[in-house]
C-alpha cells in the first residue's frame, strides 16, 4: 500500500504511512529493496542494507539531514562505514539535506542614543564550559495572522536554546521575559548563572534602561557587537537558519497560536534533544552538557 501510495501529490511522506499502518519504515524499505528479485552478493547486500538505513535515518529527520549527520546516526548505531559512502548512497538514492535561504529582513533597530556597553565576547562565544557567555537575538516569523517576533536565548558552549519569548512587537518585555525564562529554568547542574556574559546586537532592546535593570536584578553581564555586523553575534545567527531553513519555511501556519506551539515545541523536543552539531561532535545540545556535567561529577 505505502508503495501504491507514496508517489502521489497530495500522500504524506513514507515516515507517516508506516506510522498509520503500524509498520516499520526499515521494514518498508528492505522490502522495496526485495522487489527485483534478483540475489545479491556479500558486497551488493551491505550496500543495500546501507541504504535501507541511511533512508530511515533521513526520513528520521523528516528529510532535514545531509551526509555528516546521517553519518553520525549510523555509527551511533554501530555501523561502521565512511561518509563518502553515505555521501554516495544518498546521491545514487535522490536523497539530500536542505540548505539555508542567504536572505531575510533586519529586525535590529539600532538606539540612538545607546548605554555605553562593551563587547565582552569579540565573536569568542564558546569558552569552553557552560554558563559563560549566552547569545540573544530576535527574529521574525510569518503568519496569517502578521508578523510574530521570537527572542531566544542560547548557551554559547552547548548551543542549547535556554529560554524563549514570543510576541506581536518588538518591545523590550520581549528581550526581558526570554532573559528571565533562561536563568530561572536553567538547570542548576550546570553551575551558578550570577556573571554570565549576555551577549547580543545593538538593538534598542538590548542597550535599553529597562533591560539594563533586569540583567543587574538577574546578576548577568550585558555585552554588544557592532550595529550591522552579524558576525559579532554569528552563533545567534547561524541559530535562526537554522530553524527557519530546518523547519520554520517548510510550514505554514495561520495563527500566532499554530506558530507558537509548532516552535516551541521544535525547539524543546528537536533542536535541543535530538538535533545532532557538528561543533559538538555530532550530538544534540543536551547530550553535549550532560556529558559536561558528568565529566565535572567525575573530576570531582
Amino acid at each position: 500500500m505505502i508503495d501504491a501510495q507514496k508517489a502521489g501529490p497530495e500522500m504524506p511522506p513514507v515516515t507517516r504511512m508506516a506510522d498509520l499502518l503500524g509498520v516499520s519504515r526499515s521494514g518498508y524499505y528492505a522490502w522495496a529493496a526485495r522487489q527485483d528479485g534478483v540475489q545479491l552478493g556479500p558486497r551488493a547486500a551491505r550496500r543495500a542494507d546501507l541504504v535501507v538505513k541511511i533512508k530511515v535515518a533521513h526520513d528520521a529527520s523528516d528529510g532535514v539531514n545531509g551526509a555528516p549527520r546521517i553519518l553520525a546516526d549510523l555509527r551511533a548505531a554501530g555501523e561502521v562505514v565512511s561518509r563518502k559512502t553515505v555521501a554516495k548512497l544518498m546521491r545514487a538514492n535522490g536523497l539530500r539535506g536542505i540548505s539555508p535561504r542567504p536572505w531575510r529582513p533586519v529586525t535590529t533597530i539600532a538606539d540612538q542614543h545607546p548605554h555605553t556597553i562593551p563587547d565582552l565576547v569579540q565573536r569568542r562565544f564558546d569558552r569552553g564550559a557552560l554558563n559563560l557567555v549566552w547569545t540573544s537575538d530576535i527574529t521574525y516569523l510569518a503568519t496569517g495572522q502578521g508578523w510574530l517576533y521570537l527572542c531566544a536565548v542560547r548557551d554559547g558552549c552547548s548551543r542549547r536554546v535556554l529560554g524563549y519569548a514570543f510576541a506581536d512587537n518588538l518591545h523590550t518585555d520581549l528581550v526581558e521575559t526570554a532573559l528571565r525564562r533562561a536563568v530561572t529554568f536553567r538547570d542548576p547542574a550546570t553551575g551558578s548563572t550570577a556573571g554570565v556574559i549576555f551577549h547580543a546586537d545593538r538593538g534598542c532592546q538590548y542597550v535599553s534602561t529597562q533591560l539594563a535593570r533586569a540583567a543587574e536584578e538577574v546578576q548577568v553581564r550585558l555585552s554588544v557587537g557592532r550595529t550591522g555586523v552579524c558576525w559579532d553575534n554569528a552563533q545567534q545567527e547561524s541559530f535562526w537558519s537554522t530553524l527557519k531553513t530546518e523547519y520554520y519555511d517548510r510550514h505554514t501556519f495561520d495563527t500566532h497560536t499554530e506558530a507558537i506551539t509548532a516552535v516551541s515545541t521544535w525547539i524543546d523536543t528537536v533542536y535541543n534533544q535530538r538535533r545532532r552539531h557538528s561543533s559538538l561532535g555530532q550530538i544534540s545540545p543536551i547530550a553535549f552538557e550532560n556529558t559536561l556535567i558528568t565529566a565535572a561529577d567525575q573530576a570531582a
